[in-house]
């Protein structure tokens, strides 16, 4: 039996409908990646895969309501049809309803095309320079561990309103690890990426080769609060917490950081001293992602009525102010604001900034340079206030120069107190989130100074 292209099984599924509408989108994926360890490729791989997602829409008399079933593989479609039928049906009205969209935003064209795929070939110029990289770090006694991948998605969504979308999403990431050889020492650099063209290993290593030269001397320090060099790394994790917290509703009804005292939002309100941005945009150079909504469920950030919508650039804090907030059309309709969907990369910049992070550490007095944060847990949805751990090197300055490594602490910070305390910021560059990299790659950020930053307790973790 031949297998439908995707497209086919789209038109399929809206083919197969018998409700009231219905969107139906296929996710075709292919992935390759490297591992290593202990200055040693171990691993490589290529892999493919399909998800098909059926949304139906059904009014019951009472109120729309949706159901949605997904399968991987090639399903029965006209099972996978009557399934979301069917569980439209079982669920009561939902309050999300609105008309589906069907007006096609731009940058949604290619419907006909291929999907596009990547494969192991995509590591062609890096695994050569992956291996000179080995050959350094034996000579220095050190280990390289890591991994690298890239991922590429392609999405074709349609509607029963006449939509027919398609977006290929690149995606790639590289973590190493530098390690003694007595395990004792431990530094990490990432890099996040769309095709792997501007990957340097050499720049990687260098990275590593100086933190693990930075971690020779040892230096042991009480918990306390700290004037704190935060990496963009460590910024985009610490970010991307107050970004996925954004959601109007949250706001509105008094549940989350953005919540107004005495009702409301914040909206309006200065979060930062220094004239800071935190913004999307679906088409910035080098963190291009998808310009349309793509959803199969409903949540407080996104609902399965407004897939298709355009999700255009947006600027969540603009100059230090609290500027928009995550706002689905049905939750934008009740409040008489305009819908603003979640787009899927995230840039903080200053605009004033002209300082490089080497520069920052040579005005440093005395503080600490982080690496990344790591297990970061919400404590206080109402203040944001998170906590997690320091990972892979914690760096003590002194007089301008980093002089030693200091152990691992536990933190206590609200990212969005944090906006407020930032003193300077450095040029915005691309990173790679550690804590959240299985989700979230496309990201840009500056290198922060915190006066104060909250090492509430010392940690042993290495």
């Amino acid at each position: 039996m031949t297998r439908m292209v995707a497209q086919e099984v789209v038109e399929a599924a809206l083919d197969a409908s018998t409700a009231d509408g219905q969107v139906t989108f296929v996710v075709e994926s292919s992935e390759a990646n490297l591992r290593w360890a202990s200055n040693s490729l171990t691993t490589n791989g290529a892999m493919r895969s399909r998800q098909v997602v059926v949304i139906s829409f059904v009014d019951g008399g009472t109120g729309m309501a949706t159901g949605t079933v997904a399968r991987t593989g090639s399903p029965d479609i006209t099972e996978l049809v009557a399934a979301s039928e069917q569980a439209a049906r079982d669920a009561g009205p939902a309050e999300d309803a609105m008309p589906l969209i069907s007006e096609a935003p731009e940058g949604s064209g290619g419907w006909d095309a291929e999907p596009a795929d990547t494969s192991i070939g995509v590591f062609a110029d890096f695994a050569p320079a992956l291996g000179e990289a080995f050959g350094e770090a034996r000579d220095r006694d050190e280990l390289l561990f890591g991994f690298a991948e890239h991922s590429m998605a392609t999405t074709y969504l349609g509607s029963s309103t006449g939509l027919r979308l398609r977006h290929d999403q690149p995606a790639g990431r590289v973590e190493l690890n530098g390690k003694s050889s007595d395990f004792a020492r431990s530094v990490w650099s990432g890099v996040g990426t769309r095709d792997f063209t501007d990957v340097s290993v050499a720049d990687l290593a260098a990275e590593v080769r100086q933190r693990m030269a930075w971690s020779q001397r040892r230096v042991e320090l009480p918990a306390g609060r700290y004037e704190t060099l935060l990496p963009p790394s460590a910024v985009s994790d610490l970010m991307i917490y107050a970004y996925w917290t954004m959601e109007a509703r949250d706001a509105d009804e008094g549940r989350n950081v953005y919540a107004k005292a005495g009702g409301g939002n914040r909206i309006g309100e200065r979060l930062a001293q220094l004239p800071l941005t935190l913004r999307s945009d679906p088409y910035a150079k080098g963190l291009e992602t998808t310009p349309f909504q793509v959803v199969g469920s409903s949540s407080g950030s996104a609902s399965v009525f407004d897939n298709g919508m355009a999700t255009p650039a947006v600027d969540w804090i603009r100059d230090g102010v609290l500027t928009n907030l995550i706002r689905p059309r049905a939750w934008a309709l009740k409040q008489t604001a305009p819908p603003t969907a979640a787009v899927g990369n995230l840039i903080l910049e200053d605009p004033d900034a002209t300082a490089s992070q080497a520069e920052m550490i040579a005005g440093t007095e005395r503080g600490l340079l982080l690496t990344t944060l790591w297990y970061i847990r919400e404590v206080d949805p109402q203040t944001l206030l998170l906590t997690g751990l320091t990972r892979d090197g914690v760096f003590l300055v002194e007089d301008g120069e980093v002089t030693g490594a200091v152990n691992n602490f536990r933190f206590n910070e609200s990212p969005v107190d944090l906006l407020g305390r930032v003193t300077q910021a450095s040029r915005t560059e691309r990173t790679l989130p550690r804590e959240w990299n299985d989700w979230f790659t496309r990201a840009a950020m500056p290198t922060l100074r915190v006066p104060d930053f909250n090492m509430s307790s010392v940690s042993r973790a290495s």
